[in-house]
């Protein structure tokens, strides 16, 4: 009997596992197929040799062998790969030549063909298109979360970390940047074979060449020898940059290798400028990638733009270790490789700008951009769940790169710096070369910690929204306070409560102060025994940058936010009052006044660029007709006024840009003119040939009377070649033909002229400029149409970046009755989607309430 029980026991687990093993193929990658490859097969090496032919238009030939060690043959194996079968040549398994069976974007490997342990499989293709960024002149990959697919047959989950040796055939003229070092360059005819080592193991989104006509740099700024490659022409860029940027990433790495207690962990880093490069940059294994723009700096760039991309090279090599290093298991984890390069991207810019005010940079790089997602409906958790790797794009956003930070800043506190930086060298040396998810952290942190961090992140991590803040206070007849109370209540009505700590600050009638710290604030916090013999006249709250939600205000006491000395305290009190505009708290007009008075004294650049965006924002969103027309010539004068005083250059070049936005009157579009041709010279202002390529199509929106002469002479002015092809390609859109700029908006409609998605969104931009949105708005519904569309074909961030640069740039009731027939019209529309439609839309919305 004992045995016969044994027998029972073994059956059943035998088939429950059976049972668990069968999976339904799908189209993407389906988490339910990840988890069992995962268990299937290990131990992968690509062996890639992509041929790429001079012409554009001619497919790049390409094989793979790939070698990997299977350990259940239950199951067939599949590969995965979104692309046409066409594009599949032949397939061998362990050199038998097999029918090529290509079903729902999987390559499927017969079982019967494998064999338990080593397997070798030959693949001749095509490479696909999709992620393979091609120009004239040169071309990139891009291949997260799981565009690695659309390029080549793979295993393209983050948990099956592989090796890749790699073989590139591109022009002779051609430099080429892979993961691993170049060891021969053999010349066959007009091309160059470029053989390349083994690369360090990685996920397969970060596999990743350059190719092209390119400038090289090689320096040794101290720890190794680093390859740079770019396309910038302008020599005062190229001085004034490229030392700057190796130094900045030399500093990041030993800031890191300190931090983390853990040496670089790959065998090289170069890095690539690409001109129309869709994101800041990519944290390529051993090849970064950035947008050109980011890295090349003039001598006369602000504050804000060095801090811009000191940050972002800090925030790329930040993922050598976080997310390249140790990856995510699954990429409903994609936020922790995110939240912890922009976290220790901040930690890394304070040594090397010891002048910056880093809390300030802190606050404004991160609240702002948090709230305007959390505000939303469109909002989510920070973690969120995933079940196809197809729908991994979505996850991105500012609650990730933004709201994440300021949660991880919180951690860090309740833990303390010391814990909080040996629980991140244990993870870091516990799971290196391996994946790890948000949950596998919090077990070690909760070792660290006399709290429940468990308990904590369920709110702050696994919940959405933020907290509304208000007082409850009680004074007897002297004015003294006998009750002071602090409740915190989720903007969505639910319960949930974000334990945090911030400070506040107490003012009285003689302008006498009182601080108080409010630490681990729950639903409440008791500030009574704190304030006992005060009379304040005033509370300001989160005077240290360091609390999340939107906290009271005093509307009698707001015209004095500009006399607060305390830049954080006075960039707080700028953000709050924002955002309690957008409540309904206070008039657009009102906060209008406010913030353009404030911008007037502002000597911070970092507060000074927030106010010059809010008001532009509230310019052209929250104000009626009727109000923009009464401030209108009064607002371009004062700004004019500004410009024409003894400022900071940073500063001159901030309040410019503001001009420029909100500029419509004939004197003032003729300042512009005169600003563009050099007749007006304006101490201080130094505008670039990038600024004067902006000021020219911005007057040809503006219709100004010599538009035409003006885009003809920028055109012959612009000497950078990929500058240049991106004007051109924009003109259409700033055209003062309707049917031109007709044409150029319904050609964004066909997938294959949206393939330079940041050209696109600023052509975009254009088309629905507020001047021009009479014309433009007809194509609204077929702009909502095309996102579902526009997300399939489209890189992670563009199927935002579609909505921003249209309908976000609405706030008639006109755009507001066609977003809601839509929303009426689809009522099981794409959930995803529909976040990132709400989240674009939440000014839309707001402002059919506030301008009433």
């Amino acid at each position: 009997m004992k045995f016969l029980n044994l027998f029972l026991v073994v059956f059943l687990i035998a088939s429950c596992t059976s049972s668990n093993k069968e999976i339904k193929l799908e189209e993407g990658i389906s988490y339910d197929l990840a988890k069992y490859r995962k268990q299937q097969i290990s131990d992968i090496v690509y062996n890639l040799h992509f041929k790429i032919p001079a012409e554009k238009t001619k497919s790049i030939a390409s094989k793979s062998t790939i070698n990997f060690t299977v350990k259940d043959l239950e199951n067939d194996v599949y590969l995965d790969f979104n692309e046409a079968t066409s594009k599949l040549k032949s397939v061998k398994i362990n050199s038998e030549e097999v029918f090529v069976n290509h079903q729902k974007e999987h390559l499927i490997l017969d079982k019967t063909k494998l064999i338990l342990g080593l397997n070798e499989v030959e693949i001749l293709f095509d490479a696909g298109e999709t992620s393979l960024n091609r120009n004239n002149e040169f071309l990139y990959t891009l291949l997260v979360p799981d565009r690695a697919s659309t390029l080549f047959p793979s295993f393209d989950q983050p948990d099956l970390k592989a090796k890749y040796n790699l073989r590139i055939t591109a022009p002779k003229d051609w430099k080429v940047m892979a993961g691993g070092f170049e060891e021969s360059a053999i010349e066959i005819d007009d091309f160059v074979e470029h053989t390349f080592a083994t690369t360090d193991k990685m996920s397969s989104y970060l596999f990743s060449f350059v190719a092209g006509k390119f400038s090289e740099t090689t320096k040794n700024p101290g720890a190794f020898d680093m390859r740079f490659l770019y396309r910038e022409n302008n020599q005062e860029k190229i001085d004034e940059s490229v030392n700057e940027i190796f130094k900045i990433h030399q500093n990041s790495i030993d800031f890191l290798e300190n931090y983390t207690s853990v040496k670089f962990p790959f065998q090289k880093m170069d890095f690539a400028a690409i001109p129309p490069f869709q994101y800041g940059g990519m944290e390529h294994v051993g090849a970064i990638q950035y947008r050109e723009s980011s890295l090349f700096l003039d001598k006369n760039a602000t504050q804000s733009r060095k801090l811009r991309r000191a940050k972002l090279i800090a925030h790329e090599t930040s993922h050598m270790w976080f997310g390249d290093l140790v990856t995510m298991k699954w990429f409903n984890d994609v936020w922790m490789k995110e939240v912890f390069a922009n976290f220790m991207a901040d930690k890394i810019v304070n040594p090397v700008y010891p002048e910056i005010n880093h809390t300030l940079s802190f606050m404004m790089s991160h609240y702002p951009s948090a709230y305007s997602e959390d505000r939303t409906k469109g909002t989510n958790p920070i973690r969120q769940p995933l079940d196809n790797l197809k729908n991994a794009g979505s996850l991105y956003g500012r609650i990730i790169y933004n709201k994440a930070p300021i949660m991880m800043r919180q951690l860090e506190y309740l833990l303390g710096e010391s814990q909080f930086q040996k629980g991140i060298q244990e993870y870091i040396k516990t799971y290196a070369n391996s994946n790890a998810d948000w949950l596998e952290l919090v077990e070690i942190l909760d070792k660290k910690s006399a709290g429940n961090i468990k308990n904590w992140s369920e709110v702050w991590v696994n919940s959405s929204g933020r907290p509304i803040f208000t007082e409850e206070i009680e004074t007897n007849e002297k004015g003294n306070v006998t009750k002071f109370i602090i409740h915190q209540k989720a903007e969505d009505g639910s319960e949930k409560v974000w334990t945090q700590s911030f400070k506040i600050q107490l003012k009285d009638a003689r302008g006498f102060v009182r601080n108080i710290n409010i630490k681990n604030m729950g639903s409440s916090f008791d500030i009574t025994e704190a304030t006992k013999d005060f009379k304040p006249g005033q509370v300001l709250y989160n005077i240290n940058g360091f609390g999340y939600g939107v906290f009271p205000i005093y509307k009698d006491k707001i015209d004095n936010y500009k006399l607060i000395r305390d830049e954080v305290s006075r960039g707080y009190q700028f953000i709050n009052l924002y955002e309690n505009m957008l409540l309904g708290n206070v008039t657009p007009k009102n906060i209008f006044m406010v913030f353009f008075d404030a911008l007037k004294s502002e000597k911070n650049e970092l507060i000074t660029n927030y106010l010059s965006g809010r008001i532009q924002n509230i310019y052209w969103t929250f104000l009626t007709e009727t109000q923009k027309d009464e401030i209108q010539v009064t607002t371009e004068n004062n700004l004019m006024k500004l410009l024409q005083q003894n400022l900071p250059k940073n500063i001159k070049k901030t309040i410019f840009n503001l001009y420029q936005s909100t500029v419509v009157s004939e004197d003032g579009k003729e300042k512009l003119y005169k600003i563009w041709n050099g007749d007006l010279k304006i101490d201080q202002l130094f505008l670039n040939e990038n600024n004067l390529t902006s000021l020219a199509l911005q007057l040809a929106v503006l219709e100004h009377t010599k538009s035409k002469e003006i885009i003809a002479e920028q055109e012959l002015n612009i000497s950078n070649p990929d500058q240049l092809e991106r004007f051109k390609w924009l003109l259409p859109a700033v055209s003062k033909d309707v049917i031109i700029r007709n044409s150029f908006m319904k050609s964004l409609f066909e997938k294959e002229n949206r393939e330079k998605e940041s050209w696109v969104q600023s052509g975009l931009s254009y088309f629905h400029h507020p001047l021009r949105q009479n014309n433009a708005i007809e194509f609204l519904p077929e702009i909502l149409n095309k996102l579902e569309e526009v997300q399939l074909t489209g890189d992670i961030f563009f199927p935002k970046g579609w909505l921003a640069s249209t309908i976000g740039n609405y706030s008639s009731k006109e755009a507001y009755e066609i977003l809601q027939q839509f929303l009426n019209e689809n009522p099981d529309y794409n959930p995803i989607l529909l976040k990132k439609l709400h989240q674009t839309t939440d000014d839309l919305t707001r402002a059919q309430n506030i301008k009433k």
